[in-house]
């Protein structure tokens, strides 16, 4: 059985697959750093900041989700398949809900 020091690396290790091979996971990255500075430089509630914690470690969650299927789906099925095309798709719809609700939820904080 695995030790909790070698699921840490493990994990480790897929942080920086994701970080270093996925755009937009950076991306959404940089952006998530500069809301949690912004929220600390103004100051918001604390209750407020765990919500925005939470949202950005959900969506932060679903791109590596994404990203994780995406490569199963391509390994599993190399050719285009309608049903690879799909659930890419899905996936994508489910990091896209995430982060309109975060711009909600940005709207409610910072406005």
């Amino acid at each position: 059985m695995p030790s909790v020091f070698h699921n840490l690396k493990y994990a480790l290790r897929g942080l920086r697959t994701v970080l270093s091979t996925e755009r937009s996971f950076r991306i959404l990255s940089i952006v998530a750093v500069l809301v949690i500075i912004f929220a600390l430089i103004i100051g918001i509630e604390d209750d407020l900041l765990v919500g925005l914690l939470l949202i950005i470690i959900l969506i932060l969650s679903l791109e590596i989700f994404n990203s994780a299927v995406e490569r199963l789906v391509d390994m599993l099925a190399p050719k285009t398949h309608h049903f690879a095309k799909e659930v890419k798709d899905l996936l994508a719809a489910a990091v896209l809900l995430a982060s309109i609700f975060a711009i909600v939820i940005g709207f409610i904080v910072f406005l």
